[in-house]
């Protein structure tokens, strides 16, 4: 067997530890959101629950294995929304579905620890609030460590409900303001959040139209995106019923229904999600006069060292493999080296060996 040399690690000097993010760009196309799998709105990759609170989505039929999970649909208004009535359809559970992902997310304020309410800018000071909103809940599938800041673009159709990406075209939502650095970005309750602007000139402190939760992975958008344009008196039209405008959708409609209109309207998402990994480096040192034989069998032949062609030569060991061990010599971890690493009294070497978790 080789020989079990030791070489004590200092830690001050001979360990140390890294960050490293990893990114991937991950594209979301309407066509999965919407119609690949059937005929819309029964598709065979969307999934609908009894209690009628959100919708899932799905990258293949849900019913295969084969299927990930990609996001989470909902709505929710807060119970001061001028929407708020007992003749809402679903009225307690939208209000209920506000108030969890705003508790989560966003935390209490006041003497009186009231919900903090979705605003439209990075202030939280109670203006510019969103009151009545769509979420989408991404996969940690997707989004792993947490989203990217400045990547996030989400591209919705502002045509008819008949045809929402015709000639009236489409528009795209992004963090443009949000940076890695921490521009454009506040903190909360639920993790970093950044404010998703319609220009790519918008300025910090600008209101928006919804905010990107990066480490939750969560989508806030304010139902007043579709107030306007060709889309404003036909948000829902869906199931034959007269064309409702995006209020009269939220009251009226089931939250399934709602979100259903949105998915209708959803041509793509994209964004880079982040994976950190953490790192511990020991540089493993072989000091001059340590590591330079090896009672492994084949390393003698008549008592003799096979490398050695003169007796008078110094010897000469070969590294494969270093081992890390506990203060009582148990061992904890090996590396292999790629190749052989060639050890004499006239060198030293530093193996830099590091574990990734």
């Amino acid at each position: 067997m080789p020989v079990r040399n030791f070489e004590p690690i200092n830690p001050s000097t001979d360990v140390t530890t890294t960050k490293t993010l990893l990114h991937e760009v991950i594209p979301v196309t309407g066509t999965i959101v919407s119609g690949t799998y059937g005929t819309f709105p029964n598709e065979n990759n969307i999934k609908n629950y009894t209690h009628g609170q959100f919708q899932s989505v799905y990258d293949y039929p849900f019913l295969s294995s084969s299927a990930n999970h990609i996001f989470d649909l909902s709505i929710g208004y807060a119970s001061d929304s001028h929407l708020s009535s007992s003749s809402a359809t679903q009225n307690a559970k939208k209000i209920n579905m506000y108030n969890q992902f705003a508790q989560v997310l966003l935390g209490f304020t006041g003497s009186d620890n009231q919900i903090r309410k979705f605003e439209s800018d990075l202030r939280l000071d109670g203006t510019g609030s969103m009151n009545e909103v769509f979420f989408i809940s991404l996969s940690r599938l997707l989004t792993k460590d947490e989203i990217k800041k400045g990547t996030f673009r989400i591209t919705l159709g502002s045509g008819s409900w008949a045809d929402p990406f015709a000639a009236a075209g489409s528009f795209t939502l992004g963090d443009y303001t949000s940076k890695i650095d921490g521009t454009g970005v506040t903190n909360a309750d639920g993790g970093d959040f950044g404010v998703l602007y319609d220009s790519t000139t918008a300025s910090v402190g600008d209101g928006g139209y919804g905010a990107i939760f990066y480490q939750a992975g969560i989508v806030v958008l304010t139902s007043s995106l579709f107030n306007t344009g060709d889309y404003a008196g036909q948000f829902n039209q869906e199931g034959g019923h007269p064309a409702y405008h995006v209020d009269d959708s939220f009251h009226s409609a089931s939250i399934t229904g709602s979100v259903d209109a949105l998915r209708h309207r959803v041509k793509n998402i994209e964004f880079n999600n982040t994976t950190q990994i953490n790192s511990t480096i020991y540089f493993c040192r072989a000091p001059t006069s340590k590591f330079n034989y090896s009672s492994n069998p084949t390393y003698l032949t008549g008592s003799k060292i096979r490398i050695k062609n003169i007796a008078s030569d110094n010897p000469v060991s070969y590294i494969t493999t270093v081992g890390l061990y506990s203060p009582n010599n148990v061992l904890l971890a090996t590396a292999k080296l790629s190749e052989p690493l060639k050890k004499s009294v006239d060198n030293e070497l530093t193996i830099r060996v590091r574990l990734d978790y």
